[in-house]
Protein backbone atom coordinates (compact mmCIF):
# COMPACT_ATOMS: atom_id res chain seq x y z
CA UNK A 1 0.00 0.00 0.00
CA UNK A 2 2.75 2.09 0.88
CA UNK A 3 4.15 1.23 -2.69
CA UNK A 4 0.73 2.02 -4.37
CA UNK A 5 0.93 5.54 -2.55
CA UNK A 6 4.72 6.23 -3.58
CA UNK A 7 3.68 5.41 -7.03
CA UNK A 8 0.25 8.05 -7.56
CA UNK A 9 2.68 11.00 -5.66
CA UNK A 10 4.97 10.56 -7.90
CA UNK A 11 2.78 10.41 -10.84
CA UNK A 12 0.96 13.64 -9.84
CA UNK A 13 4.44 15.36 -9.71
CA UNK A 14 5.30 13.78 -13.12
CA UNK A 15 1.72 15.37 -14.60
CA UNK A 16 2.73 18.12 -13.05
CA UNK A 17 5.76 18.87 -14.63
CA UNK A 18 4.29 17.53 -18.31
CA UNK A 19 1.38 19.40 -17.92
CA UNK A 20 1.27 21.62 -21.34
CA UNK A 21 -0.86 24.80 -19.70
CA UNK A 22 1.69 24.87 -16.69
CA UNK A 23 4.56 25.14 -19.04
CA UNK A 24 3.06 27.48 -21.19
CA UNK A 25 2.11 29.46 -18.42
CA UNK A 26 5.59 29.31 -17.66
CA UNK A 27 6.89 29.78 -20.88
CA UNK A 28 5.07 33.08 -21.21
CA UNK A 29 6.10 34.65 -17.97
CA UNK A 30 9.63 33.71 -19.07
CA UNK A 31 9.44 35.87 -22.50
CA UNK A 32 7.52 38.22 -20.74
CA UNK A 33 10.40 38.95 -18.43
CA UNK A 34 12.95 38.34 -20.91
CA UNK A 35 11.38 40.86 -23.20
CA UNK A 36 10.94 43.68 -20.17
CA UNK A 37 14.96 43.65 -19.71
CA UNK A 38 15.80 44.05 -23.09
CA UNK A 39 13.14 46.86 -23.30
CA UNK A 40 15.12 48.61 -20.63
CA UNK A 41 18.43 47.58 -21.43
CA UNK A 42 17.61 48.89 -24.69
CA UNK A 43 18.91 52.25 -24.20
CA UNK A 44 21.73 51.01 -22.66
CA UNK A 45 23.04 48.87 -25.41
CA UNK A 46 21.77 50.80 -28.37
CA UNK A 47 21.18 54.80 -27.56
CA UNK A 48 17.32 54.43 -28.48
CA UNK A 49 14.62 54.51 -25.21
CA UNK A 50 11.77 51.99 -26.08
CA UNK A 51 8.29 53.58 -25.07
CA UNK A 52 6.59 52.88 -21.91
CA UNK A 53 9.10 50.03 -20.83
CA UNK A 54 12.02 51.79 -21.36
CA UNK A 55 11.34 53.99 -18.37
CA UNK A 56 10.26 51.35 -15.73
CA UNK A 57 12.95 49.36 -13.77
CA UNK A 58 14.43 45.85 -14.99
CA UNK A 59 12.77 42.85 -13.56
CA UNK A 60 17.07 42.23 -12.01
CA UNK A 61 16.30 45.45 -10.43
CA UNK A 62 12.89 45.05 -8.90
CA UNK A 63 14.31 41.60 -7.97
CA UNK A 64 17.48 43.22 -5.76
CA UNK A 65 14.61 45.31 -4.60
CA UNK A 66 12.41 42.48 -3.39
CA UNK A 67 15.48 40.84 -1.88
CA UNK A 68 15.63 43.93 0.48
CA UNK A 69 12.29 45.00 1.36
CA UNK A 70 11.22 41.12 2.04
CA UNK A 71 13.07 40.63 5.42
CA UNK A 72 11.43 44.10 6.24
CA UNK A 73 8.47 43.50 8.69
CA UNK A 74 6.65 46.39 7.46
CA UNK A 75 6.29 44.65 4.12
CA UNK A 76 4.69 41.57 5.48
CA UNK A 77 2.47 43.90 8.07
CA UNK A 78 1.02 45.49 4.90
CA UNK A 79 0.32 42.08 3.07
CA UNK A 80 -1.47 41.59 6.45
CA UNK A 81 -3.56 44.32 6.56
CA UNK A 82 -4.88 44.28 3.22
CA UNK A 83 -5.73 40.72 3.54
CA UNK A 84 -7.60 41.13 6.39
CA UNK A 85 -9.46 44.35 4.72
CA UNK A 86 -10.28 42.24 1.58
CA UNK A 87 -11.30 39.21 3.71
CA UNK A 88 -14.11 41.07 5.75
CA UNK A 89 -15.18 43.11 3.19
CA UNK A 90 -15.45 40.12 0.95
CA UNK A 91 -16.93 37.94 3.76
CA UNK A 92 -19.43 40.49 4.56
CA UNK A 93 -20.85 41.39 0.74
CA UNK A 94 -21.14 37.28 0.27
CA UNK A 95 -23.24 36.98 3.58
CA UNK A 96 -25.20 40.25 2.43
CA UNK A 97 -24.98 39.53 -1.32
CA UNK A 98 -25.73 35.71 -1.85
CA UNK A 99 -29.36 36.07 0.26
CA UNK A 100 -30.32 39.23 -1.35
CA UNK A 101 -29.77 38.30 -4.80
CA UNK A 102 -31.44 34.71 -3.90
CA UNK A 103 -34.39 36.66 -2.23
CA UNK A 104 -34.84 39.05 -5.72
CA UNK A 105 -34.83 36.15 -7.90
CA UNK A 106 -37.77 33.75 -5.91
CA UNK A 107 -39.73 36.92 -4.45
CA UNK A 108 -41.06 39.57 -6.85
CA UNK A 109 -42.20 41.57 -4.17
CA UNK A 110 -39.03 41.90 -2.78
CA UNK A 111 -37.58 42.55 -6.26
CA UNK A 112 -39.99 45.00 -6.69
CA UNK A 113 -39.08 47.06 -3.92
CA UNK A 114 -35.19 46.63 -3.52
CA UNK A 115 -33.91 46.77 -7.17
CA UNK A 116 -34.94 49.95 -8.20
CA UNK A 117 -33.07 51.71 -5.62
CA UNK A 118 -30.24 49.04 -5.96
CA UNK A 119 -29.66 49.70 -9.95
CA UNK A 120 -29.67 53.21 -9.09
CA UNK A 121 -26.24 52.98 -6.24
CA UNK A 122 -24.81 50.04 -8.35
CA UNK A 123 -23.23 52.38 -11.22
CA UNK A 124 -22.01 54.46 -8.39
CA UNK A 125 -17.86 53.55 -7.74
CA UNK A 126 -16.89 52.54 -4.54
CA UNK A 127 -14.11 54.52 -4.27
CA UNK A 128 -17.03 57.45 -4.90
CA UNK A 129 -17.48 56.49 -1.47
CA UNK A 130 -14.60 56.67 0.58
CA UNK A 131 -15.20 60.31 1.65
CA UNK A 132 -18.78 59.57 2.90
CA UNK A 133 -17.27 56.14 4.63
CA UNK A 134 -14.63 58.55 6.49
CA UNK A 135 -17.42 60.59 7.58
CA UNK A 136 -20.12 57.94 8.28
CA UNK A 137 -17.55 55.34 10.59
CA UNK A 138 -15.79 56.33 13.62
CA UNK A 139 -12.34 54.54 12.04
CA UNK A 140 -10.29 54.67 9.00
CA UNK A 141 -9.81 50.87 9.48
CA UNK A 142 -13.93 50.59 9.29
CA UNK A 143 -14.67 53.20 6.42
CA UNK A 144 -11.46 51.48 4.00
CA UNK A 145 -13.75 47.63 4.98
CA UNK A 146 -16.90 49.34 4.28
CA UNK A 147 -15.62 50.48 0.84
CA UNK A 148 -13.96 47.33 0.02
CA UNK A 149 -17.65 45.67 1.19
CA UNK A 150 -19.28 47.58 -2.02
CA UNK A 151 -16.70 47.05 -3.66
CA UNK A 152 -18.00 42.90 -3.86
CA UNK A 153 -21.34 43.52 -2.91
CA UNK A 154 -22.82 44.78 -6.18
CA UNK A 155 -21.37 42.07 -8.55
CA UNK A 156 -22.10 39.23 -5.98
CA UNK A 157 -26.06 40.44 -6.11
CA UNK A 158 -26.28 40.72 -10.06
CA UNK A 159 -24.39 36.93 -10.39
CA UNK A 160 -26.54 35.81 -7.88
CA UNK A 161 -29.91 37.17 -9.49
CA UNK A 162 -28.91 36.39 -13.25
CA UNK A 163 -27.78 33.15 -12.14
CA UNK A 164 -30.87 32.19 -10.60
CA UNK A 165 -33.26 33.47 -12.77
CA UNK A 166 -31.51 31.74 -15.49
CA UNK A 167 -32.72 28.64 -14.09
CA UNK A 168 -35.09 26.55 -16.68
CA UNK A 169 -38.79 26.86 -15.08
CA UNK A 170 -39.63 23.33 -16.01
CA UNK A 171 -37.37 21.66 -13.49
CA UNK A 172 -39.37 23.71 -11.32
CA UNK A 173 -42.41 22.45 -12.68
CA UNK A 174 -41.53 18.80 -12.85
CA UNK A 175 -40.52 18.93 -8.66
CA UNK A 176 -43.24 20.65 -7.99
CA UNK A 177 -45.37 17.68 -10.11
CA UNK A 178 -43.85 15.04 -7.51
CA UNK A 179 -44.88 16.94 -4.62
CA UNK A 180 -41.94 19.14 -4.09
CA UNK A 181 -42.07 21.69 -1.21
CA UNK A 182 -40.92 25.17 -1.27
CA UNK A 183 -38.02 24.76 0.30
CA UNK A 184 -36.99 21.41 -1.68
CA UNK A 185 -37.41 23.76 -4.50
CA UNK A 186 -34.94 25.98 -2.94
CA UNK A 187 -32.28 23.57 -1.25
CA UNK A 188 -32.57 20.84 -4.52
CA UNK A 189 -33.30 22.78 -7.63
CA UNK A 190 -32.36 26.96 -6.89
CA UNK A 191 -29.52 26.73 -4.44
CA UNK A 192 -27.11 24.18 -6.95
CA UNK A 193 -28.25 25.91 -9.82
CA UNK A 194 -26.71 29.22 -8.61
CA UNK A 195 -23.44 27.90 -7.21
CA UNK A 196 -21.91 28.19 -10.71
CA UNK A 197 -23.04 32.01 -10.60
CA UNK A 198 -22.56 32.68 -7.19
CA UNK A 199 -18.44 31.71 -7.55
CA UNK A 200 -18.18 33.56 -10.81
CA UNK A 201 -19.41 36.23 -8.90
CA UNK A 202 -17.27 35.28 -6.00
CA UNK A 203 -13.89 35.51 -8.53
CA UNK A 204 -14.84 38.85 -9.78
CA UNK A 205 -16.15 40.50 -7.08
CA UNK A 206 -12.62 39.55 -5.30
CA UNK A 207 -11.04 41.29 -8.32
CA UNK A 208 -12.87 44.17 -7.42
CA UNK A 209 -12.30 43.88 -3.99
CA UNK A 210 -8.44 44.44 -4.36
CA UNK A 211 -8.75 47.24 -6.33
CA UNK A 212 -11.25 49.07 -4.20
CA UNK A 213 -8.94 48.48 -0.46
CA UNK A 214 -5.82 49.20 -2.78
CA UNK A 215 -7.48 52.86 -3.96
CA UNK A 216 -8.77 53.56 -0.79
CA UNK A 217 -5.58 52.96 1.41
CA UNK A 218 -3.71 55.01 -0.77
CA UNK A 219 -6.82 57.71 -0.71
CA UNK A 220 -7.04 57.38 3.08
CA UNK A 221 -3.24 57.00 3.95
CA UNK A 222 -3.83 53.37 5.00
CA UNK A 223 -5.85 53.67 8.01
CA UNK A 224 -2.30 53.73 10.22
CA UNK A 225 0.89 55.60 10.21
CA UNK A 226 3.09 52.09 9.85
CA UNK A 227 2.08 49.33 8.05
CA UNK A 228 -0.89 51.13 6.30
CA UNK A 229 -1.57 47.96 3.58
CA UNK A 230 -0.02 47.55 0.09
CA UNK A 231 -1.78 50.40 -1.31
CA UNK A 232 -0.07 52.70 0.94
CA UNK A 233 3.00 50.49 0.45
CA UNK A 234 3.05 51.29 -3.00
CA UNK A 235 1.93 55.13 -2.36
CA UNK A 236 4.70 55.53 0.22
CA UNK A 237 7.39 54.01 -2.61
CA UNK A 238 6.11 56.52 -4.94
CA UNK A 239 6.28 59.23 -2.61
CA UNK A 240 10.00 58.84 -1.58
CA UNK A 241 11.14 58.27 -5.58
CA UNK A 242 11.83 54.32 -4.83
CA UNK A 243 9.95 53.15 -8.54
CA UNK A 244 11.90 49.64 -8.11
CA UNK A 245 9.84 49.41 -4.75
CA UNK A 246 6.47 50.40 -6.61
CA UNK A 247 6.67 47.73 -9.09
CA UNK A 248 7.32 45.17 -5.85
CA UNK A 249 4.55 46.34 -4.67
CA UNK A 250 2.39 45.96 -7.92
CA UNK A 251 3.22 42.53 -7.77
CA UNK A 252 2.83 41.55 -4.28
CA UNK A 253 -0.95 42.48 -5.26
CA UNK A 254 -1.12 40.56 -8.23
CA UNK A 255 0.22 37.28 -6.64
CA UNK A 256 -2.17 38.28 -3.87
CA UNK A 257 -5.26 38.47 -6.06
CA UNK A 258 -4.07 35.54 -8.03
CA UNK A 259 -3.98 33.33 -4.42
CA UNK A 260 -7.43 34.50 -3.47
CA UNK A 261 -8.77 33.89 -7.15
CA UNK A 262 -7.30 30.10 -6.44
CA UNK A 263 -9.05 29.70 -3.31
CA UNK A 264 -12.47 30.72 -4.74
CA UNK A 265 -11.68 28.67 -7.82
CA UNK A 266 -10.59 25.57 -5.45
CA UNK A 267 -13.85 25.88 -3.14
CA UNK A 268 -15.81 25.88 -6.09
CA UNK A 269 -14.52 22.66 -7.71
CA UNK A 270 -14.48 21.02 -4.09
CA UNK A 271 -18.64 22.15 -3.89
CA UNK A 272 -19.62 21.24 -7.06
CA UNK A 273 -18.77 17.44 -8.02
CA UNK A 274 -21.31 17.91 -10.77
CA UNK A 275 -18.88 20.19 -12.73
CA UNK A 276 -15.99 17.71 -12.78
CA UNK A 277 -17.47 15.47 -14.86
CA UNK A 278 -17.12 17.91 -18.10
Amino acid sequence: MAQSSKNKKDGKLKSLFTDLTLRRGVFSIVIFLVLWEVGFRFHDWFGIMVPFIGKIDAPSLVAARWSEVVFKPGYWESWYLSFGRVFFGFMVAQLVGIPVGLLMAVNKYFRGMFFPPFEILRPIPPLAWVPASIIFWPTTELSIMFVTFLGAFYTIVINVLGGARSIDVQYLRAAQSMGATQWDLFRKIILPGTLPSIFIGAAVGMGITWEVVLAAEMISGGGQQSGGGLGFFIWSSYMGGVMDQVIVGMISIGLAGYISSSLIRYVGYISMPWKRMF
